[in-house]
C-alpha cells in the first residue's frame, strides 16, 4: 500500500496519522500451529513483521523506499511478550505506534489483538541503513518530517506497560 504523506504537499496538508496505527486483519494459518495445538511462538514473529511492513508502507519507509532511496529499516532488537494463545482460525490485528526515533533509529510498539483480548506486545528498535554500505546512516530530510509528523501524533498516546521490561529472575 502507498504511503499516505504526499510529499508534493505541504505537511501542513498530510491526513491525520491515527494512532496506534492499525495494520490488515490476519488469520493464524494452519502451519502455524505447533504440538501444543496453539500458534507457534516464531509466528508472531511473522504477525509483528507483516505489521510492521504495512507501517513501514504508511510512512513511506517500504518496499518502494528501498529502492528509490537505496536504504532500508533493519531490526536491530525486539522483546516480544506472550500473553494469550492463539488458535487455527483466529482473525487478529496489530497495531502499530511509535514511542519515538533519532536520525539513524527508530522505536515503536506493536499490540496484537484478537477481538478484545489482548493476545501479545511487541517492542522493536530498528536502524535506518544505507544499502550501498550496510552500515546504519542518517535518515533523509523528508523521511525525518514524516517521522516528527507521527511523533506528534503518537506524543499523547499511554505508553504501553510492557515498554521497557528486563528479562531476568530477580535474584534472591
Amino acid at each position: 500500500m502507498a504511503s499516505p504523506f504526499d510529499l508534493t504537499q505541504d505537511p501542513t496538508q498530510w491526513p491525520a496519522f491515527p494512532g496506534p496505527l492499525p495494520c490488515p486483519e490476519q488469520t493464524v494459518e494452519p502451519a502455524w500451529i505447533d504440538y501444543n495445538g496453539h500458534m507457534n511462538m516464531a509466528y508472531y514473529h511473522v504477525a509483528f513483521d507483516r505489521a510492521v511492513d504495512f507501517a513501514y508502507d504508511q510512512l513511506g519507509l517500504g518496499a518502494r523506499y528501498v529502492e528509490t532511496a537505496q536504504a532500508s529499516l533493519f531490526t536491530a532488537e525486539v522483546h516480544v511478550c506472550y500473553l494469550q494463545e492463539l488458535s487455527l482460525g483466529e482473525h487478529f490485528t496489530v497495531s502499530w505506534q511509535l514511542l519515538g526515533f533519532d536520525q539513524k533509529r527508530l522505536h515503536f510498539f506493536e499490540h496484537l489483538h484478537a477481538g478484545d483480548r489482548l493476545i501479545a506486545t511487541s517492542e522493536q528498535m530498528a536502524l535506518h541503513v544505507s544499502m550501498a554500505t550496510r552500515r546504519t546512516a542518517p535518515f533523509p530530510e523528508d523521511a525525518l518530517a514524516r517521522l516528527e509528523y507521527v511523533a506528534k501524533a503518537h506524543a499523547p498516546l499511554p505508553r504501553p506497560p510492557q515498554q521497557g521490561r528486563v528479562l531476568g529472575i530477580p535474584q534472591v
